[in-house]
């Protein structure tokens, strides 16, 4: 099982994210449409639907393209995903209009750290295995 390792590196970097949204967004519809939650977040839902799981995938890609080159452990190279991920969607926040709440900046100094951490966790467990499901370890 020697043949397209990336294409396997980027499969097994996509199902993570790919379950976490379907659970994220299952809860959101209830919340709107059965709650009557007033928070108009499908604005904005086609950038974590859309490319959050591709970039997870990419990040997985470069991380077998590079681990000959670079010892890093798979869980810190997850770590390093939201420096990307939080640029991006705050450019697309801005470019949207989407107002952010401004509850939002005072849980900051909490939520990314955590954020990090569940991201060196997923990325140590989660994908970490599915590497090695996929004989990528």
């Amino acid at each position: 099982m020697n043949q397209h390792p990336y294409l396997r590196a980027y499969m097994a970097g996509v199902v993570v994210p790919t379950i976490f949204l379907l659970v994220g967004v299952t809860v959101f519809t209830i919340g709107r449409y059965v709650y009557n939650f007033p928070v108009p977040v499908e604005r904005i839902i086609v950038f974590p639907m859309a490319v959050v799981p591709n970039v997870w995938g990419l990040w997985n890609v470069l991380f077998v393209a590079w681990r000959s080159r670079l010892e890093i452990p798979i869980g810190l190279h997850g770590a390093l995903l939201p420096f990307l991920l939080a640029p991006l969607g705050m450019v697309l926040a801005s470019i949207l209009n989407f107002s952010i709440p401004g509850f939002a900046t005072h849980i900051f100094p909490i939520a990314a750290p955590l954020s990090l951490i569940a991201y060196y966790l997923a990325w140590k467990y989660l994908v970490g295995s599915l590497n090695r499901i996929v004989n990528l370890a």
